[in-house]
């Protein structure tokens, strides 16, 4: 299938802002609330942002990459809260997951470029590296203060620590992504202590077979 996303620009010239970059995400964030993702506008963006649109295309190759940008930015709040536990870390983690795709901007953000990505292999690509490859972070971190405290055991083979990496990730984000946006159910306290029993008892049983 043939992308119909650009590759992203070369910047070159003066080096970027980061004022104007956080200014413009935070104004893509607002148009998706106010606008919706049909009537973004990179446009639009430009002039909530208080820069020229030619400053949009020099970061950016369009409305997709954009987007994606902003919802990614939402994302990197995410921290594991080390609160003792691996089952308290996972239920914090869920929490802070689910409070973040409850606001509209997240909402909408993620679920259009997802829509988009169906049709868009440069656009899925990119959702993976900017959201789904930075968020891996959170198993890494949670696993290893999980083997400090002795609730798994080390891992010895980088290639299988890798595919279980990525597996803690897809049962996490899937899930909670299906519970909060697919079934609109809420994921409160109660859903979260028995998803991470649910999850936990895989993990234990995985690492001592």
């Amino acid at each position: 299938m043939q992308s119909r996303t650009s590759a992203p620009r070369a910047t070159g010239g003066r080096p970027r802002s980061a004022t104007a970059d956080a200014a413009i995400l935070e104004a893509t964030r607002a148009a998706l609330v106010e606008l919706g993702w049909s009537k973004l506008t990179l446009g639009d963006v430009a002039t909530r942002a208080g820069v020229a649109k030619t400053t949009l295309y020099r970061r950016w190759a369009g409305k997709n990459e954009l987007v994606v940008d902003a919802v990614a930015e939402l994302f990197d709040e995410l921290e594991i809260p080390d609160r003792g536990s691996l089952a308290a870390d996972v239920e914090g983690v869920v929490l802070q997951f689910a409070a973040i795709l409850a606001r509209p901007e997240a909402k909408s953000g993620l679920m259009a470029v997802i829509a988009e990505s169906v049709r868009d292999d440069a656009l899925r690509a990119r959702i993976r590296t900017s959201i789904v490859d930075r968020q891996k972070r959170l198993v890494l971190e949670g696993r290893a203060h999980a083997q400090v405290r002795g609730e798994l055991p080390p891992e010895t083979d980088p290639e299988e620590s890798a595919r279980t990496t990525d597996l803690i990730f897809d049962v996490i984000a899937g899930t909670v992504v299906h519970r909060a946006l697919v079934s609109a159910e809420p994921v409160d306290p109660d859903w979260a202590r028995a998803f991470a029993k649910l999850l936990l008892n895989g993990l234990t049983a995985s690492a001592t077979a």
